[in-house]
């Protein structure tokens, strides 16, 4: 279709649009509304996603430039145009980062008695201590790398904390040497204290204040914190692999060795130090980031957040609820067969997803079982679920998808144990990943097959479920369950995608009939009728689709968008886009699902989903988007939605121009939308079902988990 809804202004750049999310991630760690741990997370959140963000996003834009690709995108901008801004943007985001860091989080942390000191500020007793760990704990562990002309520059490993140390030559020119901070040891030292503070230093500091134990003889000018970032954006060669796995493992491999596109150093670098590393490891001045502050701050999740005895500075632990229904059954099973369950994530507990599968493995009325994975925990109860089913003579079928980003070694070492208990393991579909999230068991009762499906927004894992809000369907409908065995035919046969009925799957159906779904919207419109999208999802990017909502709107739908992350649409475009509003949400849980609901005419359809309006879902991956047919059920999400969308606590609004407004209300008008779903679900008796469910977790009450 022909249209000017193609023109380059109407559209923000995908990374520009990213780095925008960040930014309001990054903005959370300023909210007085969050304990200061809490606060201090979403500053390592912020400083973990900009390392992805190099090594994927910056990574393949780079390599658009070197391969010579100029064609702009639909914000019309070229790679070139955008690594400036990405670099500009980038440089002035990680610059505030640790600002905030320096005049905010390290005060706030002071004056509740925690101190990460310098080495200037240590008492002669913390020194006394520091110097004999040195000794005993550290300097076994320390490797020192010398680059002359003996011996070539070593290699980097990706991410690692570097100490770049300055030796005085015996021609009084400096000499490079290189030492890697230990990953096998803690990176925030606990330091003794007479006084009420508890007090930490970083293991790097530790080993510059003794890095002259390891150049016995030499002067030692200077020592450096670094660090580098380099591509990491893998490309399989599908096609050609015999065995994919190996292929994965090789690229795995190479993703430690990519080149380097970010350098980060110490603020106060020797030059000289600078120059070396600049040239060796062939960085441009754009690729530097002068850090003012300890490089890579995700120790203060992965360490400082966890340590006990100040529960008070983070946010009051949450137990998810199992829903009363669950309780009124004997089974799962049981309960399915009286209607639709939906769950609504981290609210509600995952672990009836959790025991769906259990007891399938142990039911001898199951006869198959069959499940997408793309992302799993780190000790599975799906996978021990399976695995036990297939041990104990069930089918079980998985389609563990081996190219979910920064998963594949995890998700391998799954497949060879899913295989080896007997699973039929399907490690993806060449060309495509497999991002649905379904599971099918086939059950006998009375002399008949029985399907049992469950479909969800999130992944199967149940440490992200406590964190992420996402939404569970469970059904035993017919037709669903003859669309599940189809779908699953598909991915692990040759048939062609075939017509379902209810279920809708990516990448040949999704697009074509979201597409009409919007058209159908517009349509209305046109004839005077009321016409309404209600849409929520992580991201949206997909030109196409931005189109068809810019049309519709023109005609006088109404849309509203809650979108967490990525927004290429522009809201509020005089003639095309002044009927949408997008609000984006960044708190406590991560919104990770997808809603989709078109107002058809006074016979409202509502959708969820595993799919993103994104290129990427829908041309690119297996996707599935699925109705919620039970009136109460979809009312139910309706009122969700309705109060997200009333949130004033956590919610910026898009502007037109691209850029985000936070919300600032008084405390007349402050509404936290995720706390009035925690109180709406606070349990009033244990969260746990008898028999099967009462073995949980301690893991659950664990905020930090």
């Amino acid at each position: 279709m022909s249209d000017h809804y193609d023109n380059p202004s109407y559209y923000t750049n995908r990374e520009l649009s990213w780095l925008e999310f960040n930014h309001r991630c990054m903005m959370e760690a300023l909210n007085s509304n969050n304990p200061v741990f809490e606060q201090m997370k979403f500053l390592s959140i912020t400083s973990t996603n900009l390392d992805e963000f190099f090594m994927i996003r910056v990574a393949s834009v780079r390599d658009q430039l070197q391969a010579g690709y100029k064609r702009p995108d639909a914000s019309g901008l070229t790679p070139e145009l955008q690594l400036k801004r990405i670099g500009k943007r980038t440089h002035q985001m990680m610059s505030d980062m640790y600002r905030i860091y320096r005049d905010h989080i390290l005060p706030e942390l002071c004056k509740n008695h925690i101190r990460i000191l310098h080495p200037d500020e240590l008492s002669r007793k913390q020194k006394h201590q520091l110097a004999l760990f040195f000794e005993h704990e550290v300097y076994p562990v320390l490797t020192p790398m010398a680059a002359d002309s003996s011996r070539p520059f070593p290699l980097i490993l990706n991410k690692s904390l570097n100490l770049g140390v300055l030796l005085k030559g015996e021609d009084g020119q400096p000499v490079f040497a290189t030492v890697q901070v230990p990953s096998v040891l803690p990176r925030m030292i606990k330091l003794p204290s007479d006084g009420p503070d508890t007090d930490f230093i970083l293991l790097e500091s530790v080993i510059s204040l003794n890095i002259g134990r390891l150049f016995e003889g030499w002067e030692v000018i200077s020592c450096t914190p670094y660090r580098i970032t380099r591509n990491a954006d893998l490309s399989f060669e599908e096609e050609g692999a015999e065995d994919l796995l190996q292929e994965i493992k090789r690229s795995l491999r190479m993703r430690k060795w990519g080149s380097v596109i970010r350098l980060e150093i110490d603020h106060e670098a020797d030059a000289r130090m600078l120059g070396i590393l600049r040239r060796e490891l062939e960085v441009t001045e754009d690729e530097i980031f002068r850090i003012h502050g300890p490089l890579n701050l995700d120790f203060l999740m992965k360490q400082l957040y966890g340590i006990p005895g100040f529960d008070h500075l983070r946010y009051r632990p949450y137990i998810p609820e199992v829903p009363d229904q669950f309780r009124n059954y004997k089974s799962i099973f049981d309960c399915i067969s009286h209607g639709d369950v939906l769950l609504h994530h981290p609210y509600e507990s995952f672990l009836p997803v959790v025991k769906f599968l259990e007891e399938a493995a142990s039911d001898p009325q199951v006869l198959a079982i069959k499940q997408t994975l793309y992302r799993v925990s780190g000790n599975s109860p799906i996978v021990n679920a399976l695995a036990k089913a297939a041990e104990s003579g069930k089918q079980v079928t998985v389609l563990l998808e081996v190219k979910a980003r920064f998963d594949e070694e995890n998700n391998i070492q799954w497949g060879l144990r899913l295989e080896k208990a007997g699973c039929h393991v399907i490690y993806g579909l060449p060309g495509l990943k497999t991002h649905s999230k379904i599971t099918l068991i086939v059950r006998r009762e009375q002399q008949s097959m029985k399907r049992y499906v469950h479909l969800g927004t999130g992944n199967y894992n149940d440490v992200t479920a406590k964190i992420y809000t996402d939404y569970s369907l469970f059904t035993c409908d017919e037709q669903i369950g003859s669309d599940a065995s189809a779908f699953f035919n598909t991915l692990t046969g040759y048939s062609a995608p075939p017509e379902m009925n209810k279920l809708v799957s990516a990448p040949v159906r999704l697009r074509p009939y979201l597409t009409r779904l919007i058209e159908n919207e517009r349509q209305n419109a046109l004839r005077g009728e009321h016409g309404e999208i209600f849409a929520k999802m992580n991201s949206l990017v997909d030109a196409d689709l931005i189109q068809e909502l810019y049309r519709a709107s023109s005609a006088g739908v109404k849309i509203r968008l809650l979108i967490r992350g990525i927004c290429c649409l522009r809201p509020g475009i005089k003639g095309v886009s002044e009927n949408i509003e997008v609000h984006s949400i960044v708190g406590r849980f991560l919104e990770h699902s997808r809603v989709y609901r078109f107002h058809n005419g006074g016979q409202p359809e509502l959708y969820l989903s595993s799919a993103d309006m994104m290129p990427r879902n829908m041309d690119r991956r297996v996707e599935l988007l699925f109705p919620v047919e039970a009136e109460e059920l979809s009312q139910r999400i309706m009122q969700d939605m309705e109060l997200y969308w009333e949130d004033t606590a956590q919610t910026s609004l898009l502007n037109s121009d691209g850029t985000y407004q936070k919300l600032t209300p008084d405390k007349q008008h402050y509404f936290n939308a995720q706390e009035n779903m925690i109180l709406d679900w606070e349990p009033v008796h244990s969260a746990v079902l008898p028999s099967e469910m009462e073995n949980e977790s301690d893991e659950e009450t664990d905020p930090a988990k």
